[in-house]
């Protein structure tokens, strides 16, 4: 895994994408406005339901979006099979900047290797426009579980084989992935049970009906300081700044775990040179807009935005680095 790993590094770190580059990139001079672009409302699909961190991201940028460009910007729930939906209902749309894609690292980066019969490509089908933020993730678990740390659950899991399950998400989300990668390198056997979207998750982790689930900060954080979870560690190569206090998965005993979420502002593919610089420059102007900065940090998330070849060149290495840990798990679509 340490290739993979390595590649989506070198890219990161080539792009300028660390968290002080995202807010401190200047801006871009204005492009020339795409004749008569946009006259009519944009519309932002979402892959997964209200409620979680990719929803959070579309519906905060929508007015601002709106706003800057001038008509109505409307987010559409399209949740179902991974992101899947969403994404393929995004690639049948004329290239034309009024259909975008809140996409995650589910739909654009793992379900091509986890899918084997995907009716598209991400990387050729789609256009990147920006990264738009990464997505802090935990390891958490209701209150009521006896595990206080990731070495406990691999103690349980390896007691009992295929006892305990795990909650996501969706299949092919971040929090699937990061708990195939957890049976993987731990050697053990837990079953993964997907939600649509990661509300839908919170309540049955809450209800104690999931045994743990690799699920966002946004969520999961404010349910611990209530008492009614426990945060064990956090996925992430390195310890993420919303969490400062929590472990990462590495530390606490698997080395070279690694499983960041994130998001990206995607079109079809082909769409015209100068409504892409036009989107660019105004998805990015929002997030670096001060308020909207503040208000993710609040919630538990980071932006990131980046220019589109930034974006392409990590989705690139994103999509490589998750392929050998799909294939070696086995996991499939359930």
């Amino acid at each position: 895994m340490q290739g993979p790993l390595d590649a989506r590094r070198r890219a990161t770190r080539n792009a300028g994408m660390n968290r002080r580059s995202f807010l401190a990139l200047p801006l871009l001079p204005a492009p020339a406005l795409a004749q008569g672009f946009p006259s009519r409302p944009i519309r932002i699909l979402v892959g997964f339901a209200a409620g979680g961190s990719t929803d959070v991201f579309a519906r905060s940028m929508a007015p601002r979006l709106q706003t800057l460009l001038g008509q109505p910007v409307v987010v559409e729930n399209r949740p179902g099979a991974g992101g899947n939906i969403a994404t393929e209902a995004t690639v049948r749309s004329p290239a034309d900047g009024y259909t975008l894609l809140m996409g995650t690292i589910g739909p654009l980066a793992i379900n091509p290797t986890l899918y084997g019969n995907l009716s598209f490509d991400p990387l050729t089908d789609l256009t990147a426009i920006t990264l738009v933020g990464e997505v802090p993730n935990v390891l958490a678990v209701p209150a009521d579980r006896p595990f206080r740390s990731v070495a406990d659950i691999i103690a349980a899991a390896r007691a009992r084989p295929g006892a305990l399950n795990f909650g996501s998400s969706g299949i092919g989300s971040a929090g699937h992935v990061a708990g195939e990668q957890l049976n993987l390198m731990a050697q053990i056997q837990t079953v993964h049970v997907p939600f649509r979207g990661g509300g839908a998750l919170m309540p049955e982790l809450l209800a104690g009906r999931v045994d743990f689930a690799f699920t966002t900060a946004l969520n999961a954080v404010p349910q611990a300081e209530a008492g009614r979870l426990r945060v064990l560690a956090v996925p992430n190569a390195r310890r993420v700044p919303v969490v400062p206090d929590v472990p990462t998965v590495a530390e606490s005993g698997l080395p070279g775990f690694d499983g960041m979420d994130w998001a990206a502002l995607m079109a079809p593919r082909g769409l015209p040179a100068p409504i892409l610089a036009q989107l660019n420059q105004a998805a990015t102007a929002v997030l670096r807009e001060a308020d909207l900065v503040q208000n993710m940090t609040g919630r538990r998330l980071v932006l990131m935005p980046t220019t589109p070849e930034e974006a392409t060149a990590f989705l690139r290495a994103e999509t490589a680095r998750w392929a050998p840990v799909i294939r070696a798990s086995g996991a499939r679509p359930d």
